[in-house]
């Protein structure tokens, strides 16, 4: 079965993911593969709706793969995409405050992502305010992830 994580940006899911699985899937690296450019490239670009279609075709394929697979953080936007998600039943939400999100965030020189450079701290909690509910929707699990390390996480879903 496949074993999808899910969380806002900063929750660490690729770090997560490549420790349960060194031959995990990165869904953001698939769809940029496929796009030929970046996501934020493509959005800006095509649109998020079109974005979206994609993300779904995407994720309905990696679902029908035994794997462990890295979510993009806005996954859960799409209605169609928690459908699909709901039809795993592995899907692991890495939960942590806002704060600790935006610390990590904001420590992460290597990965600047496009909606944090884009949105102010406000933006960005309204956001993630938004997209919670959706993550504890899909979920099958959910672990806080606020006080661990990646070792102890890892551990835990071991």
């Amino acid at each position: 079965m496949t074993k999808v994580l899910l969380g806002f940006m900063g929750a660490g899911k690729s770090t997560i993911a490549r420790g349960l699985d060194p031959n995990y899937l990165d869904m953001d690296a698939l769809i940029e593969k496929r796009l030929g450019m970046s996501i934020a490239e493509f959005f800006s670009e095509m649109g998020e709706e079109t974005f979206r279609q994609v993300e779904s075709e995407v994720l309905a394929e990696l679902l029908q793969r035994d794997q462990v697979v890295s979510t993009g953080g806005g996954v859960v936007v799409s209605q169609r995409n928690r459908d699909l998600l709901k039809t795993n039943s592995d899907n692991i939400y890495l939960k942590a405050d806002f704060d600790t999100l935006y610390q990590r965030i904001s420590a992460d020189k290597d990965n600047q992502r496009p909606l944090f450079l884009n949105n102010s701290k406000e933006e960005l909690a309204a956001i993630f305010q938004e997209r919670q509910a959706l993550y504890e929707e899909v979920a099958s699990r959910i672990l806080d992830v606020t006080e661990l390390s990646p070792e102890e996480i890892i551990e835990e879903l071991r």
